[in-house]
């Protein structure tokens, strides 16, 4: 979920240093995958998390049948593109071959269904996080379980296939998660991290392995219980972040690598979600401290102190990498819509002869949009390309909304985008630290979004009440994320002493002298952002109406 706009591949016309360039010569440098919602991406890092290289594939879902999926074979080419162009890329920056790597990882989006048979067959077409039709089986886990079940989590989708009397649903021998399925095809074993794990099925703290007695309790419910598998056979092995999760292997390295110059037996790291992978690239594993993930949908994850008192359908618990207790506010919806009139400004510029490319004209209509008055005009924008959990919207229906007397303008149209783009977000951020009270110290953000200095990190800080912080890896995201996990799995087995825990290798290893450009909330725009919300929250019965009607 967490590929983001612009495209901007950080600092890919750069030279590597010379312990870079050694470091590709020798193979002492870890690959992270991540196959977002709208780009897969890989990123190269030395043993100190600069990037030798990278590469990206823009691939897109597709509603079949009533459902949001992505093709597999789609997949592996997007995989084998992107890792093609990494290694184009490592050869220009450092004019070394990239033949080995010490290590690497799998992430993606979080949640969804695959299900496969005894012959490891898939026996339906993904159902990704996007699909909202889990309703029944939601709120019917979540009544049982005592805690919010998401619509999106795999249980919820297993739930809904049984409810459904679909004919697979018999034959289940194995759920995963998208990162799941691509490191298990890689390595040959079923795991998972315990952060994508936790968008599976709820996880104990304590333990940071499945619940046992809510296993117990799906598979005593009647909807479930005449089938022939237990729940706790279908899902993977569960492993916290620096755990060995198996080897590359020659098979895996050749999916990787078609032309056969990858070598095998790299160590693996558990795979992990987006949610995980954005919490390691922006050091924020630690109670307290927060971080937003902004693309075609977006997430916002507290650390918690303490589990919180009741549960709330805003909020999901999910886990670290590490395996403690993080609340989650997530949005079908971030930057989708405001992409798409990216695109029609951007056509209006090439008629005119204009030759600003795709980075410039984010910057000129973002730094436009923060001229405009701090309600944004009372325009509102709801930037639902489908259906939005958070707010209770059944089905996608972008909308742009002014009232009778209200200026448009290009600023305003702007800033009311910009505002949209986090306004279920915000809403969820409402209930999480006003309603329930959570500490929240600093919030880190990245993806393209936050690329322009000072618009969205704004807006986002004005929009939470809190402080945002913005780093150099803004927009490299997750993929940089999860090869960080690589290196700190790959030190954990070496018995290398800042790598005792995930926290320490970060402040220690990684982020030691690592810039962070900090934003307070604005007195104006804050009050601003607030009563804009509150228009927002108030006008979306007509979004609902325009959903259901339209």
């Amino acid at each position: 979920m967490s590929d983001h706009s612009p495209s901007v591949q950080s600092g890919s016309a750069s030279t590597a240093s010379a312990a870079t360039q050694q470091a590709v010569q020798e193979g002492r440098v870890w690959l992270g995958l991540e196959l977002g919602s709208t780009r897969i991406k890989a990123v190269l890092i030395d043993d100190r998390g600069e990037v030798a290289g990278n590469g990206a594939f823009d691939w897109e879902n597709a509603m079949v049948d009533g459902i949001w999926t992505y093709d597999l074979d789609h997949l592996w080419e997007g995989v084998q593109t992107c890792f093609a162009e990494l290694r184009g890329d490592v050869r220009k920056r450092t004019g070394e071959q990239l033949r080995s790597l010490a290590g690497l990882g799998v992430s993606a989006m979080m949640h969804g269904y695959l299900a496969f048979d005894e012959d490891e067959q898939l026996l339906v077409p993904f159902r990704t996080w996007r699909n909202t039709f889990t309703t029944t089986a939601s709120a019917l886990l979540s009544e049982r379980f005592g805690l919010n079940i998401p619509l999106r989590w795999s249980v919820s989708h297993l739930m809904h296939a049984a409810l459904q009397n679909e004919e697979h649903v018999d034959r289940v021998r194995f759920l995963t998660t998208l990162a799941g399925y691509v490191h298990w095809q890689l390595s040959g074993r079923k795991v998972l991290g315990v952060g994508d794990a936790s968008g599976m099925f709820p996880v104990d703290a304590q333990t940071g392995q499945y619940d046992a007695e809510r296993l117990d309790l799906f598979d005593r419910m009647g909807d479930v219980s005449a089938y022939s598998w237990r729940l706790r056979d279908l899902l993977p092995e569960i492993l916290t972040a620096g755990e060995d999760a198996g080897r590359l292997t020659d098979e895996g390295a050749l999916l990787l690598d078609p032309s056969g110059g990858l070598r095998a037996g790299s160590l693996m790291a558990p795979p992990e979600g987006d949610a995980g992978t954005g919490m390691v690239a922006t050091n924020s594993i630690r109670p307290g401290t927060g971080n937003v993930s902004a693309g075609t949908s977006a997430f916002a994850m507290v650390v918690l102190d303490d589990a919180l008192a009741t549960a709330r359908k805003e909020i999901d618990i999910v886990a670290t990498p590490s395996g403690d207790p993080v609340a989650m506010i997530h949005t079908n919806n971030c930057t989708g819509d405001l992409n798409a009139w990216v695109g029609v400004f951007r056509r209006f510029a090439e008629l005119l002869d204009g030759s600003v490319d795709s980075t410039g004209l984010y910057h000129l209509l973002f730094t436009e949009g923060m001229t405009a008055p701090a309600d944004a005009a009372d325009i509102l924008v709801y930037n639902y390309m489908s259906g939005e959990h958070q707010t209770n919207v059944p089905a996608g229906r972008p909308l742009m909304v002014r009232g009778q007397g209200s200026e448009l303008s290009l600023a305003s149209f702007m800033r009311a985008q910009l505002y949209g783009a986090f306004g279920a977000l915000a809403s969820g951020m409402r209930v999480l630290l006003t309603e329930e009270q959570v500490r929240l110290d600093r919030m880190f953000a990245h993806g393209g979004i936050f690329l322009t200095a000072g618009v969205a990190q704004q807006v986002l800080a004005d929009a939470i009440g809190a402080s945002v912080a913005v780093g150099e890896t803004a927009g490299e995201g997750g993929a940089w994320g999860m090869a960080v996990l690589a290196a700190f799995a790959h030190a954990r087995t070496e018995g290398v002493a800042d790598a005792q825990s995930l926290e320490r290798f970060l402040d220690e290893r990684i982020f030691a002298d690592f810039p962070l450009v900090t934003v307070d909330p604005d007195p104006e725009g804050a009050a601003g952002y607030s009563a804009w919300l509150d228009r927002y929250r108030a006008g979306l019965s007509v979004e609902r109406l325009a959903a259901e009607v339209l």
